[in-house]
């Protein structure tokens, strides 16, 4: 299933995998001026190339390696030799061999299905990416993963968050992230000009400026209360009620990958970190 959605020059679509007639568990591309920011998921790839198959096409930017970013990748490269992916360095080895770089627990392999290998080309943090009309910006922003990008195009205000950004508050966290470092690269990409934030799923926002600090700040009063628990003696186990309530059904979805302890484990891994630091120097 897509939805497509137009934004004042952006081509917004979002795509998930249908089940009796409804789409679960969107994700979101976007094409302008030759450009597509992310691909979806190999689930409708096949339908996203036959959408976009007479829109000028000329460079694919990927934010991140997840297979629900990467979906379609190959089948466009496929269809048009001439067609480069971006993507941070990190990045590159899952485009080229996505089943052997990083498998896929049963629900992804459900929601979101394995990406076709592409082959992919470095971008780097600061690059420009010009096309007729645009310039975009890339932004090395990891957290949600350690290949993450955000696009900036400054003309227009416009910026392109991937899974940076995608509201709401967060009561869990999928394996892998850092929640300190989405801290810092949120607070990277507050202070841009601003006028449109664009998400890799969710809703898109106008002037987000407020939206942003809201979820700057509630990051760090979240991780503070969890420290100070911490500290008192509480187990993760313990903090985890304490802090989020009962269980939410996505973790027995995702059998304990996305869970409310990986969100309590990766604020207590800043803890951990700072203790073997001043034990280090105190050696």
């Amino acid at each position: 299933m897509l939805k497509i959605t137009q934004f004042d020059g952006v081509t917004r679509i979002d795509s998930a995998r249908t089940v009796a007639g409804r789409g679960y568990y969107w994700t979101t591309a976007y094409l302008m001026d030759g450009l597509l920011i992310d691909t979806g998921c190999a689930h409708t790839a096949t339908r996203l190339a036959e959408i976009i198959q007479n829109e000028d096409l000329a460079c694919i930017v990927n934010t991140h390696s997840h297979e629900d970013h990467i979906g379609a990748n190959g089948i466009l490269q496929d269809q048009r030799k001439d067609v480069k992916v971006l993507a941070h360095p990190l990045a590159l080895p899952v485009l080229a061999q996505p089943r052997e770089a990083q498998p896929l627990q049963l629900y992804r392999r459900a929601f979101w299905g394995w990406p076709k290998s592409s082959h992919g080309q470095p971008v780097q943090d600061g690059e420009l990416i010009n096309t007729q009309n645009h310039c975009f910006q890339v932004i090395y922003t990891p957290g949600h993963s350690p290949d993450h990008l955000c696009i900036h195009e400054q003309k227009h205000g416009w910026l392109f968050t991937g899974d940076l950004f995608v509201g709401g508050r967060d009561r869990a966290l999928v394996v892998g992230c850092d929640i300190w470092q989405v801290i810092a690269s949120l607070k990277q990409i507050a202070v841009l000009p601003l006028t449109r934030l664009f998400p890799g799923c969710a809703r898109t926002r106008d002037n987000p400026r407020e939206d942003l600090t809201a979820k700057i700040e509630f990051l760090e009063e979240t991780g503070e209360r969890v420290l100070e628990l911490h500290n008192k003696g509480l187990s993760i186990n313990a903090i985890t009620r304490t802090l989020f309530g009962k269980p939410m059904l996505i973790e027995f979805i995702t059998l304990g990958h996305f869970t409310r302890r990986n969100l309590v484990r990766s604020y207590l891994a800043y803890a951990d970190r700072q203790k073997r630091e001043t034990a280090t120097i105190q050696i």
